[in-house]
């Protein structure tokens, strides 16, 4: 299971909508933190449903923030029957040319050998602190 989920994870690097699509269930699901720097920064939803808006945003949305020099490295891939605690490092230049490096944990649920659901965890005042320069003022749950 191990090998499936880096390989599921170099294809959501990869930037290439087919290859992501490959390691999508159709109805997939991809959850992260409401309010996230990323969602707000790119005016989209912290909830995206179903391959192919799973598959555009990592292929073109995330690319007009996280500009150039993405990387993402695994630390640890624990694994239980059809599911998987993932812990990584987000590296990138952002779109501004500042510098982005954030820890995750991913939870990620498979269906037949393929990505079914993502529940993203991850510090999001430091995520809003490298994005926007500074931490939300507010509860960004609500």
């Amino acid at each position: 299971m191990s090998s499936l989920i880096e390989n599921a994870f170099r294809a959501l690097a990869s930037r290439d909508a087919d290859r992501i699509s490959a390691v999508l269930t159709e109805d997939a699901e991809w959850l992260s933190p409401p309010g996230n720097a990323t969602a707000q920064a790119l005016r989209v939803t912290h909830h995206l449903v179903g391959r192919h808006s799973i598959a555009r945003f990592f292929a073109e949305d995330l690319p007009r923030l996280f500009e150039r020099d993405v990387g993402v490295t695994l630390h640890g891939i624990h694994t239980d029957g059809e599911r998987a605690a993932v812990e990584a490092t987000l590296t990138a230049t952002l779109a501004d040319g500042n510098p982005y490096s954030n820890d995750y944990c991913f939870v990620v649920e498979l269906r037949n050998g393929l990505i079914h659901r993502v529940r993203e965890y991850v510090d999001t005042a430091r995520g809003h602190r490298l994005v926007f320069g500074s931490a939300p003022a507010h509860d960004v749950t609500k």
